[in-house]
Formats: structure tokens, sequence, C-alpha cells
């Protein structure tokens, strides 16, 4: 029986979740833009995790992609996709996309490659809030979700990925690359197992000590 046809290890939740909305942005969420993909049900349960964020004081963090035009040169990324050069630094495309609730203490991360870490600042800003635990929203599965996934593993943090909050252009890519996080790299949660991760947790009572019985 090959690994990926067993049960996967569950890591579950540490203490301190926070929010990971991978690159739900104009350029790759709008009709009008030629990167535009099918994303308006993950966009709706993103909005419904970001409203329970908020609402919990957990914390939340939006990734959006951003070249500069030197980067036409250099990145390999708009060498092997031309096109995405049009995510341009002050370009509408990289704003985030606006039915997703933002708050005030949300936080920006600018990035020019897949990962949500590679070549930013996230692990640290992250490790300096104590956070433990990313539950990952955004596009696509099989790219930039699947990378950020990867790297927080590898920076200590749980990757849940939420099933409903993601998507990807080609539907096995999608289901395939959800089985292969689950299986080496992460959980991947429902939606409902989100909600109940960023719902407050009540206190614990203390435990009497016996000779205070007395």
């Amino acid at each position: 029986m090959s690994y990926l046809q067993r049960e996967p290890i569950a890591l579950g939740p540490g203490q301190r979740p926070a929010v990971l909305v991978v690159d739900f942005i104009e350029g790759f969420t709008s009709i009008q833009s030629p990167f535009g993909g099918p994303w308006d049900d993950a966009i709706a349960v993103t909005a419904d995790l970001l409203r329970d964020a908020h609402r919990n004081d957990v914390p939340a963090f939006f990734t959006t992609v951003e070249f500069d035009p030197q980067d036409a040169e250099t990145n390999l990324l708009i060498r092997k996709a031309p096109a995405v050069a049009a995510l341009a630094r002050g370009s509408h495309w990289t704003n985030i996309d606006r039915r997703l609730p933002r708050h005030a203490t949300d936080q920006v991360i600018s990035k020019k490659h897949g990962s949500a870490f590679f070549g930013t600042d996230l692990a640290a800003r992250l490790q300096a809030m104590q956070i433990d635990t990313l539950l990952i929203a955004g596009c696509v599965t099989s790219g930039c979700v699947r990378a950020s996934a990867v790297d927080a593993a590898q920076h200590g943090f749980r990757p849940l990925v939420v099933r409903e909050a993601v998507g990807d252009r080609s539907p096995l890519a999608n289901e395939a690359n959800l089985m292969d996080i689950a299986a080496r790299y992460g959980d991947v949660i429902s939606s409902k197992e989100a909600q109940e991760i960023l719902s407050p947790r009540p206190p614990r009572t203390p435990r009497k000590n016996k000779e205070s019985e007395f």
C-alpha cells in the first residue's frame, strides 16, 4: 500500500491560528482579467472565514503578486508565462478582491514567486505574533496554495488548507494536490472545521487543590 492510500496523520490546529488568503486578487478573480478563474464559491467561503476571524480577533494575512519592470529580465515565472507581467506594482489587478472583508489589522504580503514565504518576511511576522497554525485559502491549489502550504510546514507552522476555500483551473489538479498536501505536508479541512478552530475557546477551569477542600 502506498503512502497516498493510507489514512493521513492529522496535525490538527495549534494554539494560535491565523488565516492566510493566497492570491485572491483582482488579476486572478475578476471575470474581466485574462487570468480570472472560477473562484466565486471559494471566495464566498473565504469571506465567511475572514468574518469569523475578525469577530474573534484572529489575525488575517493576504498575499498579492506585484512585479517591477526589472523583473521581466530576471524572474523565471515571467519568462515561463510572460502574460503575468501584467500584475505590475500599482496595477488594479494586484488589489485584493473587493468581495473579501478587510479589517484594519489585516496584513498584506507582496510577493513575486509562488510561495507566500519565498522572498517575503511572512515567517518573521508570524513568529513575532506567536502564530503556530495557518488556515489557508486562495488560488491556485496546484501552484501558490500548495507552495505556501509546503513552506509553512518547513517553517514550523501547521498548514490547514480549507477545502471549500481554494480552487484550481483543473478539478483533477485540485483534488490531486489536496490529497498530496494531506498526505505529506498538512491537513485538508472543511469550512465547518475551520469555523470551529476560529471560534473562541472556553477558558480552562483551574483544577482544585485537594488540600483547599479542608
